[in-house]
């Protein structure tokens, strides 16, 4: 049974396999470097040589840097001109743009203030009015590398603020974490607050009750109708969407006051393995702990294996095809201009899988920001055109300036980048089938820079079918396989059983079978000549008739029962098209139990004479019939049969009913069968 156990696991350890992530050994190091006069501080980070991509845009650093107050700078060699004297406590994250080896690693560094010399303080750039909470990264995700989130809040409120911070991170749509939060560092006295499940507040302006952290949506108050007062709905969906939150409070906080949390993260070696996924991380801010008004904002990170600006990717990342076909599929395609002038047109010809409907594209958003072009016209102002082809579509910023990364004066790198976000559906048909895009980008007349390929996938899923039919055994056949059995006629075997594969398959796949099958057979009837026998002494019937002689006649029958368990492990199966599939695969028939039963009947006949002629049969003297039947079982799985078979299916291939033939080969007792059945998948 052990063995047989194991039989049934085998589909699933063939598709289970482990991967070795190969590891750079090499550990670089920058250090920070400063030069101190009064209160003004120039800093100065110095860095390990780069290690270039062949084929590549030139390599280069990129820098963050935390002051120790609570303001960054994305500067080379930022200066600061601190408000207070005290010890601040610097940070430096450096990013290896285009570039083989490993992020270097910083030290803090302590920097003690003590004097004020310069009043022209820095101070912490206030947001957008039309924003009060800003998220961000200093790079895009590595596995096994560090990433520094920033959580940026400032009061829209008009007095002192008591509030609230929420950071929800690792989507529960993915099996692994994305990340593991090492740090958090504050400058503005917020405070750690751990709560269990999801935290609620108390409506103030209707009532003192509450709601539990597992209430559910239909119970939440009907007075809630805008995202920004629903704070309960939106917590309770974040919690649904993410497995881990950070939750502070901050105090005394002053109206239009900016503040800025720091949070290093550690992009986990599990991390999804698909360089074109999306991964997000959604900051919920509260500016008053009595109320219910909020401000969310979802912060999405492409996967990387390096530090590359140009990149293609989408949220089509393990999709459930069952549940796909009217969602909305979001792609997005970053690009930097690394040259040393401005461009002033970019085009991104960006390929489009079939199974994508190109009369749905909506423009989601862009940088730099424009509007759409008009078509058949020439236009002299900055817009973005789009220009749907056969296999792609091309987005083309026209009449713009982004400024090159190694443009003289060229400080912000952040004004040398750019994107397009965009969004499809799916058309009517398409299949269950992995693809691959890309996009080349082109700055003005230069060649064309390509970006890695943004795949999209479906999960396996799980169908379960339902499947019956019928063996068709040959008399030869059988009769081979049970020599002391002779058969005349065709045995009868049915069978019922489950079906386990992947839902909906494209073209290969896997699939597991397990059935009852139940085989009957009736043997020959033997029947020997007549006998004339004389009987001493004489066998006295019921009538008082004493019978000394006559005729005896005997008849012998049998027929075998047999039930076994079939299995399948696994066997590989491939749709030709939407109606018909082909299989192939072991299958191994385990005895569940045997009985033959064997019956033997004796009639007897009077003797009529005549003296011209021999004796010959009268009348049968029923009551003394004789009837014996004998059974013989065998008990269950001491016997073990292993066949192959390969078959071919007509219907609904991938999903729903079909009817299939399947022909059975046995080579340890070297004879055969068809097999006819039907088979509904779901």
């Amino acid at each position: 049974m052990k063995n047989l156990f194991f039989l049934f696991l085998i589909p699933f350890s063939l598709f289970s396999f482990s991967q070795t992530k190969v590891k750079d050994t090499i550990t670089r190091s920058a250090t920070i470097g400063y030069d101190k006069k009064g209160n003004l501080v120039s800093f100065k980070a110095q860095t390990p040589p780069l290690i270039q991509v062949a084929g590549a845009p030139k390599a280069n650093y990129s820098y963050f840097w935390e002051m120790g107050d609570g303001s960054f700078s994305k500067e080379i060699e930022p200066k600061k001109v601190y408000k207070k004297k005290a010890e601040y406590k610097v940070n430096l994250s450096v990013t290896n743009n285009y570039d083989n080896g490993k992020p270097p690693k910083t030290r803090p560094k302590i920097v003690a203030v003590n004097e004020i010399t310069d009043t022209n303080f820095t101070e912490i750039a206030s947001l957008a009015d039309t924003t009060s909470i800003l998220l961000f990264k200093n790079r895009e995700p590595v596995p096994d590398e560090e990433i520094v989130v920033v959580f940026s809040y400032q009061n829209p409120l008009d007095y002192l603020a008591n509030g609230k911070l929420y950071l929800f991170y690792n989507d529960k749509e993915f099996k692994n974490k994305n990340f593991e939060l090492l740090e958090t560092r504050t400058h503005f006295g917020e405070k750690e607050v751990l709560e269990n499940g999801v935290a609620m507040v108390e409506d103030y302006n209707n009532s003192n009750e509450s709601l539990a952290s597992n209430t559910s949506y239909p119970s939440l108050k009907n007075n809630f109708n805008t995202d920004d007062e629903n704070l309960d709905l939106t917590l309770l969906e974040s919690k649904s969407l993410f497995s881990d939150s950070k939750i502070l409070e901050f105090d005394n906080m002053n109206a239009k006051e900016t503040r800025n949390v720091f949070m290093t993260f550690n992009t986990t070696p599990e991390m999804i393995k698909d360089t074109s996924a999306t991964v997000r991380m959604r900051g919920i801010f509260v500016p008053d702990r009595n109320y219910k008004n909020h401000k969310k904002k979802t912060l999405e990170m492409e996967i990387v294996t390096s530090h590359d600006p140009n990149k293609m990717s989408s949220n089509a990342t393990f999709m459930n095809y069952r549940t796909v076909r009217f969602k909305t599929i979001n792609f997005k395609t970053r690009f930097q201009n690394d040259g040393e002038g401005p461009a002033t047109m970019i085009r991104l010809e960006t390929d489009i899988p079939d199974m994508f409907d190109k009369k749905t594209l909506k423009i989601v958003d862009s940088y730099p920001k424009c509007p759409i072009c008009p078509k058949g016209e020439e236009v002299k102002i900055s817009c973005l055109d789009t220009i749907i082809k056969e296999k792609q579509i091309h987005f083309t910023f026209k009449n713009i300036y982004i400024p090159g990364s190694q443009q003289k004066n060229v400080t912000e790198k952040d004004s040398t980048k750019g994107f397009v976000k965009y969004s499809m559906k799916f058309a009517k048909d398409f299949h269950k089938e992995k693809t691959r895009s890309k996009t080349a980008i082109i700055f003005d007349k230069n060649d064309p820079v390509i970006t890695n390929y943004a795949t999209t996938r479906f999960k396996p899923g799980i169908s379960v079918g339902v499947r019956t039919g019928y063996n068709l055994y040959s008399k030869r056949e059988v009769g081979q396989s049970n020599p002391d059995n002779p058969q005349t006629e065709r045995p009868k075997s049915y069978f019922i059983g489950a079906t386990i594969s992947p839902y909906k398959s494209f073209k290969y796949y896997w699939q597991s079978e397990l059935y009852y099958s139940q085989f009957n057979v009736n043997g020959a009837s033997e029947k020997t000549p007549l006998v004339f026998q004389q009987f001493t002494p004489p066998i006295l019937l019921n009538n008082g008739t004493a019978l000394d002689a006559g005729f005896t006649e005997t008849t012998s029958s049998s027929k075998v029962t047999k039930s076994n368990l079939d299995i399948v492990p696994v066997s590989i199966r491939y749709n030709i098209n939407n109606f018909i599939g082909v299989g192939a695969g072991p299958q191994f028939s385990v005895l569940l139990n045997q009985t033959e039963e064997n019956t033997r009947t004796k009639t007897y006949y009077e003797a009529i004479f005549d003296a011209t002629l021999p004796p010959a049969p009268g009348n049968e003297i029923p009551e003394l019939k004789e009837n014996n039947s004998t059974k013989t079982s065998i008990n269950a799985f001491e016997k073990m049969q292993t066949s192959v078979f390969a078959d071919i299916t007509f219907g609904a291939a991938r999903i729903g009913p079909s009817v299939g033939i399947r022909y059975y080969k046995n080579f340890e007792k070297d004879f055969s069968y068809l097999q006819f059945y039907g088979i509904w998948k779901f």
